[in-house]
């Protein structure tokens, strides 16, 4: 298969969910060249403006009928206050785009089974309504953030090949989105990629619920890190630097359009296995006596979960790169220099 590295013609990108904390890492990657067209559509329920203002300078579009293709600048970053749901929104955000990042989504089990009707309308309506964007205005390539979840309970490592079982809603709506995806490309020729995101964990990751940041968030506040049931469920924990690579690999490399990618690890962690890393982190910045229990196990979740990531590796040129240990220092001194600010 013929590769090419990242490339060296200024690209238009619309991130959705931009303000989030993938989107806004992937920005801050993306703004280092000094070269992109950058339009973040975002509702703002979770990332804020501040969180995209730390890592690029971006103007305000109150009215989306208002974007144009003729008024791009390069480089440039704009923000558009929407939501997915919108057709209009999404139709008018995409005109010109030349590649669009799909991170915009109810995330989570949790959320998912305590109401699975707005986990549905925003996971499966929005990625339609996106896919339907980009085939209207013959956006080239599109980068769908999916996650192990379709698979559901399987012996791992989980691999793209795996009958999916979903056990959560949330699985349920990304192996819709994934569905969409596929139909969408074979069908309509948009070039998608699905990416199966593992545990994404790092530095920026202030808002996110996942077990990484909340015990971070936990530990700082002094209150006991509940992990639910014993501790034995296994996750394949990724760094987010190594997940924004695998992002822009998907959209440089030729030849994988319609295809689903593992983008993890290939490392089965149990959750106590990472809480004993994570508590010696905090200890080094001056976190001490952080307490753990044990709560119920939690609707929808599955006991073993990580990814054979060969597939990855072979068309994307793709590998994870930072280990679990160096990965969790890194993040509890963000969190830390967050505090000081």
């Amino acid at each position: 298969m013929e590769m090419k590295t990242d490339s060296n013609q200024p690209l238009k990108w619309l991130i959705t969910g931009g303000c989030g904390f993938i989107g806004t890492s992937l920005i801050r990657n993306l703004a280092i060249e000094n070269k992109h067209f950058i339009r973040v559509l975002d509702n703002l329920t979770v990332g804020t403006e501040a969180d995209l203002a730390k890592v690029c300078q971006f103007s305000h579009i109150g009215n989306c009928k208002d974007l144009s293709s003729d008024k791009i600048t390069v480089p440039g970053c704009e923000l558009v206050v929407g939501d997915i749901r919108d057709a209009t929104v999404c139709r008018h955000c995409s005109r010109g785009m030349d590649v669009i990042v799909h991170l915009a989504a109810n995330t989570g089990v949790g959320p998912s089974v305590e109401n699975p009707e707005l986990d549905m309308k925003i996971n499966v309506g929005g990625t339609f309504n996106m896919l339907e964007s980009a085939r209207s205005n013959h956006v080239k390539r599109f980068i769908f953030a999916s996650s192990g979840a379709p698979a559901g309970e399987c012996e791992p490592p989980i691999h793209e090949e795996l009958p999916p079982h979903p056990v959560s809603p949330y699985g349920a709506s990304k192996l819709a989105g994934e569905g969409y995806c596929s139909a969408y490309y074979r069908t309509f020729g948009v070039e998608t990629i699905a990416l199966r995101f593992g545990n994404v964990y790092g530095p920026g990751s202030g808002h996110k619920s996942s077990v990484v940041a909340k015990f971070i968030k936990k530990a700082m506040a002094g209150e006991p890190l509940e992990i639910y049931g014993d501790g034995t469920q296994t996750r394949d924990f990724i760094f987010i630097e190594d997940l924004v690579k695998a992002i822009r690999l998907s959209q440089s490399t030729d030849g994988v359009g319609g295809e689903i990618f593992q983008i993890a690890t290939n490392k089965e962690t149990t959750v106590t296995e990472m809480t004993n890393l994570l508590i010696p982190a905090l200890e080094k910045y001056g976190i001490n006596n952080a307490s753990l229990i044990n709560g119920e196990n939690r609707l929808g979740d599955v006991m073993r979960n990580y990814s054979d990531i060969s597939k990855a590796k072979r068309m994307l040129g793709w590998i994870s790169k930072t280990d679990l240990a160096q990965g969790l220092d890194t993040t509890v001194s963000y969190f830390i220099d967050q505090k000081d600010e």
